[in-house]
């Protein structure tokens, strides 16, 4: 099997990333490993109190539902996104 055979994500202008409010605060958007529920919740808050005041708030959520992206993305989180009918490929912690 050449490289070739491998499906990639198609290149996206992601041009609109730099006017991010949340550059520089991965650590808020994506969750560490055995995260517990409360620290989640709290995690969680921060990130949505930053995304609110985001100028690229929608292009985000968009973004992140179109190639159902992981961590939360444009005041959503993946449980989120998920209940909104986008699923992720391979759901990790979602719960029913």
């Amino acid at each position: 099997m050449s490289t070739l055979d491998f499906k990639f994500r198609a290149e996206t202008n992601d041009d609109w990333m730099e006017f991010g409010s949340c550059r520089g605060l991965s650590d808020i958007f994506f969750a560490p490993l055995a995260e517990r529920p409360q620290t989640r919740h709290r995690r969680e808050d921060k990130a949505r109190t930053v995304c609110l005041q985001c100028p690229v708030l929608e292009t985000c959520r968009e973004f992140a539902r179109a190639h159902r992206e992981y961590g939360f993305w444009g005041g959503e989180s993946e449980e989120e996104r998920h209940q909104a009918g986008y699923r992720l490929i391979a759901p990790i912690g979602v719960r029913a």
